[in-house]
């Protein structure tokens, strides 16, 4: 692990934060993984009060917990805290396409076509991080071309938490090409301007994120 170098301008308590946090959302540092100050500290080259700094911002994120007697540890990802991001996002997602199908410019349509070719070649790799990317870049387009400041806002909220999960679902490679397929139609319903058959797809796309995870993560349903 090492600080990440796109940080270097920031106060060191920010850019132990932000790796920690990559960290996680990556799945580098694991659900209940037990964060020892000295380990970490020793890990990046700094001291422990920026460790210590970062943990407890972490724990305001829900990233990490606190166990009395052991001390910070990676949450895990529990079916209720899934289920709870996954029922918004699906909300959010639907009401975003159905509003791109109405407001999206030719500009933006553009750009969505080469992010779902763009999507459709990282797939193609191994490399996760980039599959992942190119995954938010797609559904990025999407919902900032609602012009709705206030479900952008929201959508952004859930950007973190949602990029773990994701990054759960995109590890399992089977599920490539049902993604692939998955955002050529939103694109085409979207270029067609059918917000009924849009709203469909992209509620079943959260659907079957929400499935693969559980199944990836053996999830029990309490």
């Amino acid at each position: 692990m090492t600080i990440m170098n796109d940080d270097e301008y920031l106060p060191l308590r920010d850019v132990v934060f932000n790796t920690l946090r990559k960290e996680i959302l990556t799945g580098k540092l694991k659900p209940g993984e037990r964060l020892m100050e000295i380990h970490l500290a020793n890990k990046l080259g700094v001291s422990r009060t920026p460790i210590r700094e970062a943990i407890r911002k972490l724990e305001l994120e829900g990233l990490v917990i606190m166990i009395p007697r052991r001390g910070a540890e990676v949450a895990k990802i529990s079916w209720k805290s899934l289920k709870d991001v996954m029922e918004v996002r699906q909300a959010l997602d639907v009401l975003a396409i159905e509003l791109a199908c109405d407001r999206m410019t030719q500009e933006e349509m553009d750009k969505l076509r080469q992010a779902n070719e763009d999507f459709k070649i990282a797939t193609e790799s191994t490399d996760t991080r980039k599959i992942a990317e190119a995954d938010v870049a797609f559904h990025d387009i999407i919902v900032v071309s609602t012009r709705n400041d206030r479900l952008i806002q929201l959508v952004n909220n859930l950007a973190e938490q949602m990029y773990r999960y994701r990054f759960e679902y995109l590890k399992d490679y089977s599920q490539h090409q049902m993604l692939v397929k998955e955002h050529q139609e939103m694109y085409h319903c979207i270029l067609n301007k059918d917000k009924e058959t849009a709203a469909g797809i992209a509620s079943k796309h959260i659907a079957n994120q929400e499935e693969a995870i559980i199944k990836s993560l053996q999830l029990e349903c309490k």
